[in-house]
């Protein structure tokens, strides 16, 4: 245990000290964000790039901590090549196609390095082998969940905060599985997005930008399938409720810029904090509010593991699950009808 809370206070202090460095860096290269539209939060320009910041104190971490075979080298190289890209998103701002390519590449080498899901386990019994439909899932799940992070990065510390979130979630599970890789790359996280959030939480001083983002869903999309996590009872279980709400959210985003006839990777103001804001909450109050769903997804996951992936349990779980969403559903989007202008600025 004694690595895992020497990841966090590391990374931790990496990230406290690089921060204001970083930001210097961001506005010599101009990688910065300047609101051009309604859906933007913030009236001023502001640095971001940060989450090099988080990335450099994950690599710090995972070369001291962890012995580097074939899919931790794997997990480095791809987020190496994911974190340039947001970089580049940045300071040029690329299209959603060069992004969604890029993504596409970062999960094949996840894949090469053998960081895959090999079997789709259902909780209620059955297990089945992919085969060559191993690679086209690996990179729909990896593509998918490293936008979720991308998506819900429109609030000030929102994205870090809820990262935290799910990395203790997984963190926790990891320790129990006796999976102590996992563990170690989500206290890696852990302890960066928390020394970050001074910096980020509102009002903001810098934000992390697609290079925090992307990178972050990223490495939450690997460690979800590394280890113990190649088991999809607990990919489809844990990962899912520890993943909630970020999941949640993308998936109504993509359903709504269906239904709209819009490109999915176009940005919208309809994603749930906008909808809080647009309720009266401010900043502050909607991060929490979005803070407190993201951790009892994570609670959920927790007990989820400690019962021993119970079928029963699971099918209860299930059921909040969905109860929850109906609810969230009424309240965020029934019950408002105001009609959203898509705009492809992020």
């Amino acid at each position: 245990m004694y690595k895992i809370y020497g990841a966090i206070l590391i990374s931790f202090l990496i990230v406290v000290f690089l921060t204001p460095y970083v930001k210097k860096l961001a506005i010599r290269l101009k990688a910065v964000d300047v609101p051009k539209s309604a859906r933007k939060i913030h009236h001023t320009t502001m640095p971001r790039m940060g989450g090099l910041a988080i990335f450099i104190a994950f690599v710090f971490c995972v070369v001291i901590f962890i012995p580097l075979r074939k899919e931790v080298i794997g997990l480095l190289l791809g987020s190496t090549f994911i974190v340039a890209m947001g970089i580049l998103d940045d300071i040029k701002e690329l299209s959603s196609k060069v992004k969604l390519a890029g993504q596409v590449v970062a999960a094949v080498i996840l894949y090469a390095s053998g960081v895959k899901i090999e079997w789709l386990t259902s909780p209620f019994g059955g297990m089945l082998y992919m085969g060559h439909f191993s690679f086209f899932l690996t990179v729909f799940w990896i593509v998918g969940i490293t936008n979720t992070i991308n998506f819900i990065d429109g609030l000030d510390g929102l994205a870090s905060g809820v990262s935290s979130i799910i990395s203790f979630t997984i963190l926790v599970i990891a320790i129990r599985d006796g999976n102590h890789a996992v563990a170690l790359m989500m206290a890696a996280v852990m302890g960066g997005t928390l020394g970050f959030l001074p910096y980020n939480f509102n009002p903001a001083k810098i934000f992390m930008g697609d290079t925090g983002s992307l990178f972050l869903g990223y490495i939450l999309a690997g460690v979800s399938v590394m280890g113990a996590y190649k088991n999809a009872t607990i990919l489809l279980t844990f990962s899912i409720f520890a993943l909630g709400l970020p999941i949640f959210d993308t998936a109504f985003a993509i359903i709504r810029r269906f239904v709209h006839g819009k490109p999915i990777m176009e940005a919208d103001r309809g994603h749930m904090h906008h909808r809080l804001l647009d309720m009266g909450f401010s900043q502050r109050q909607a991060v929490v509010i979005l803070y407190l769903i993201s951790a009892s997804f994570g609670v959920i996951a927790i007990l989820l593991d400690y019962l021993d992936q119970s079928r029963v349990w699971t099918m209860i779980a299930s059921g909040l699950f969905l109860i929850f969403v109906i609810i969230i559903i009424y309240v965020l989007i029934a019950k408002n009808t105001k009609k959203y202008e898509m705009d492809a600025d992020k």
